[in-house]
């Protein structure tokens, strides 16, 4: 029986773990090993933070939408009470937009709801 040698897949594999390691520094980049241990830590940060960068989005939008409200001498709480009871179904991502993009509009939102 012909004795099989794994360097091939071995190698690919350690390659396949190079090629994601570009941009990394000194060991973690050129040793195999270093290489797998960083990925192993750079995949679980950017699992996380993928849902951390929903949250911070969030964040934003909140802080925005209270700024331009605040401006009409409303708070946020009231201004997303007062759109909720008159059933206009604007979210906080539209708000924000509409209060950093197009500061007219919002002030006509707030004046409907006065």
């Amino acid at each position: 029986m012909t004795r099989i040698k794994r360097g091939v897949a071995a190698n690919k594999r350690r390659k396949n773990f190079l090629k994601r390691t570009k941009g990394f520094t000194n060991r973690r980049r050129t040793n195999a090993i270093a290489a797998k241990e960083a990925l192993l830590h750079a995949d679980s940060y950017a699992y996380a933070h993928r849902r951390l960068r929903k949250r911070d989005f969030k964040k934003v939008w909140t802080i925005r939408v209270n700024a331009a409200a605040r401006e009409q001498g409303l708070s946020y709480s009231k201004l997303m009470d007062k759109l909720h009871k008159q059933k206009i179904g604007l979210n906080k991502k539209m708000l924000a937009e509409i209060a950093a993009r197009n500061p007219k509009a919002m002030e006509s939102i707030l004046a409907q709801l006065a």
